[in-house]
């Protein structure tokens, strides 16, 4: 017969039991056991979501469950982080979005809506890639050393465009490095420069590699040089500005980001699957038609990138100029 006090202990025992329940799930693996959300920071359709699209498939396929893709458009992409950090830390909300990015609205903005290092959490990378200095194809310019040498003697009357904050803080910084003073003209698109460029208004682009490969592919542009340190896996006949003599290091990359609280063991296991998809060759064949390089790594290192990714863009943005929004 139980007492009293015996059905009372049983009570609290079940209770405990309860609220720790979670917590073993997640220590036995139980993670993921229902509807996952990948939150998209561009509308539906943009090449960024076609992006979240293809890894929220792979995703599926590999963790068992239904992944859904939520569009977030607005803000630079502060309207989707947010959205991220305040949703539950439970793993079951993954914001996919450039790390790059992510870091550089922290100085892009005068008031943040969050602070992404201590709101959000890394779980893995996804690619590294580079924006491209790009002149028309029948342009004489073959190489940066060519480049520099025209700007030099056109001097303030040269030009050349930019559509995106990754390609205002390059063309900077090559300016510098390479003591050259031509006119940025920005675009709200990469493709908005395209007639000005073929037609000889501009002089060179510094823009995106969705863009700039699918234009070298059309023979529209010629391809001079990346902003990565080292030649890409994906674009090994491309050559880098930093092998042509410009000491240069802009290295985009993208990675998955999941509330801050999100336990140990959820960002361990959303590490792992993403780490077996990225080994996959679909997944390396369609992040290299885009110009990026698979990227693997720990949650850990992927932090330290982020937290070190917004110290650098501190000074990108004042050395761009770039006014805050």
């Amino acid at each position: 017969m139980i007492t009293e006090i015996s059905r009372r202990n049983l009570m609290m025992a079940t209770a405990a039991a309860a609220a720790l329940a979670p917590f073993g799930a997640f220590a036995q693996g139980a993670y993921p056991n229902g509807q996952i959300t990948f939150v998209c920071a561009f509308p539906a359709g943009s090449g960024a979501d076609v992006l979240v699209r293809f890894f929220a498939d792979k995703f599926a396929k590999v963790s068992g469950q239904t992944v859904i893709v939520e569009n977030k458009p607005g803000a630079a992409g502060n309207i989707a982080a947010m959205y991220t950090a305040r949703a539950k830390p439970d793993g079951y909300t993954i914001y996919v979005h450039s790390g790059t990015s992510t870091a550089a609205n922290m100085s892009l903005f005068k008031a943040p809506p969050i602070d992404v290092v201590k709101e959000l959490q890394t779980t893995s990378f996804i690619n590294k890639q580079a924006f491209m200095f790009v002149v028309a194809y029948d342009s004489p310019i073959k190489d940066m050393k060519e480049l520099t040498r025209v700007l030099k003697e056109k001097g303030n009357n040269a030009s050349y465009a930019t559509a995106a904050t990754s390609g205002k803080v390059l063309g900077e910084i090559y300016k510098q490095v390479a003591g050259v003073d031509p006119v940025e003209v920005s675009f709200k698109d990469a493709k908005d420069s395209l007639n000005d460029l073929l037609s000889g208004s501009l002089d060179y682009g510094v823009h995106d590699p969705v863009f700039c490969l699918s234009q070298a592919n059309e023979k529209r542009v010629r391809i001079l040089a990346t902003g990565s340190p080292i030649r890409l896996k994906s674009l090994p006949n491309i050559p880098t500005a930093k092998e042509q003599g410009y000491d240069i290091d802009q290295l985009g990359w993208w990675g998955s980001f999941v509330p801050k609280a999100t336990p140990k063991p959820v960002v361990d296991k959303i590490n792992a699957l993403f780490n077996e998809l990225l080994a996959q060759p679909d997944t390396v064949a369609f992040l290299a038609k885009f110009g990026g390089d698979v990227y693997v790594g720990t949650p850990d290192e992927g932090q330290a990138l982020l937290a070190k990714t917004v110290e650098e863009w501190k000074t990108y943005v004042a050395m761009a100029k770039i006014p805050q929004n």
